[in-house]
């Protein structure tokens, strides 16, 4: 199958320090060539991909020095240009939220949108409505709540390698619990501080601070720093990555918002380390309670269940992310879906499902479903 995947432009694929929708098309285009695909990636040129890369900036936004840059003239050239290619590709997928929509309206058929974001935005509705044709995909059911009228063919959750570093141990010698993401409210690293606080476990936040948080970093989140517990690590990179959560005792996820997937949960169960997450959004659909982490519904509740964590068996974790959340247990589902898409036009109509070779690898039922 010819496939055309279209990138975000913000973080260069994968991101050379945070990023997870990047990191998420690296991840699907890899597993895509591994099971034979002919895959156009159209992102900017720093990405490291196997697949064939159609270049259309010359960095990726967010890291770029130029002092002045338009995040919207880059895209709007990245889609001028995949649609003057669209005729070589069976299946263009994009991961640009709904901003190709008026350009690809005549072969929405021939389009899969996977949404990224969160959808409780006031102007959504109207742009989904307006544009019905184009099929969505949702990464956790969770997220469709907010938008239960639009398109959606199907729900895949994000996948990841399965080749990560493994780490078993049944109790870290570092002792630390683990915060990775954004110093965001909704991502709730005042909630992490406070819990490790609590708890008498040192805390170790490996995060970035984007340029609209920053009021909120410097008035609500550095005062808590002076902590000793409270280690603050800025921004890691992928490689950096496994040993930071292979070592935790446990990965803080204590969110405040409707979490549309949150890569970081299924990172640290790939390194056998638990998650203790608040229960919104996807978390209790990615985490199995008990068996992977703990869902909670707040910070006493957190704390309270807290040692049930050191009893989880961090080689069971690992085995669930394997079974759930593989790299090709992704692609696996969006091969399904490209069939159904191209079943229906007439230059590949006895293509099915049934049709599509996963070279052995089976996606288990909990990660696609056609809606």
């Amino acid at each position: 199958m010819k496939i055309a995947q279209i990138a975000p432009l913000y973080e260069a694929v994968p991101p050379r320090l945070y990023g997870g929708t990047e990191r998420v098309v690296g991840q699907l285009c890899e597993a895509l060539v591994d099971l034979g695909h002919e895959v156009t990636l159209f992102s900017s040129a720093d990405a490291r991909t196997r697949a064939d890369l159609a270049a259309v900036r010359d960095q990726a936004i967010r890291l770029d020095p130029a002092p002045l840059k338009s995040d919207v003239a880059a895209h709007l050239t990245m889609l001028a240009e995949a649609q003057a290619r669209k005729d070589r590709f069976d299946i263009v997928h994009f991961h640009t939220d709904m901003l190709h929509f008026p350009f690809f309206e005549g072969m929405a058929h021939r389009t899969v949108t996977t949404l990224h974001g969160r959808l409780d935005l006031k102007d959504l509705p109207a742009v989904y409505k307006r544009w019905p044709k184009f099929p969505l995909v949702s990464i956790s059911n969770a997220q469709r709540l907010h938008l239960p009228s639009a398109n959606w063919v199907g729900t895949v959750y994000h996948g990841m390698r399965a080749d990560l570093p493994r780490w078993f141990t049944a109790r870290p010698a570092g002792g630390y619990l683990a915060f990775l993401g954004r110093m965001s409210p909704e991502k709730g690293p005042v909630q992490a501080i406070s819990i490790a606080r609590r708890l008498h476990i040192p805390l170790k936040m490996a995060a970035k601070v984007d340029t609209q948080d920053t009021a909120y970093f410097r008035e609500a989140v550095e005062p808590l720093l002076d902590d000793p517990l409270i280690e603050f690590v800025g921004e890691i990179g992928e490689a950096e990555k496994p040993a930071f959560l292979g070592g935790a005792r446990a990965l803080l996820f204590p969110i405040v918002w409707p979490e549309p997937f949150g890569l970081v949960m299924i990172e640290s169960m790939a390194c056998g380390t638990p998650v203790l997450a608040f229960a919104a959004g996807s978390a209790p659909e990615v985490i199995d309670d008990g068996v992977t982490g703990l869902i909670v519904a707040d910070e006493d509740e957190a704390v309270r269940r807290f040692a049930e964590v050191d009893r989880l068996d961090r080689r069971e974790v690992r085995r669930r992310f394997d079974r759930r959340f593989s790299a090709t247990a992704m692609a696996g589902g969006y091969l399904a879906l490209y069939a159904a898409r191209l079943a229906q036009v007439p230059f590949a109509a006895e293509l099915s499902p049934d049709d599509i070779d996963f070279d052995g690898a089976q996606a288990p039922p909990n990660v696609f479903q056609i809606a």
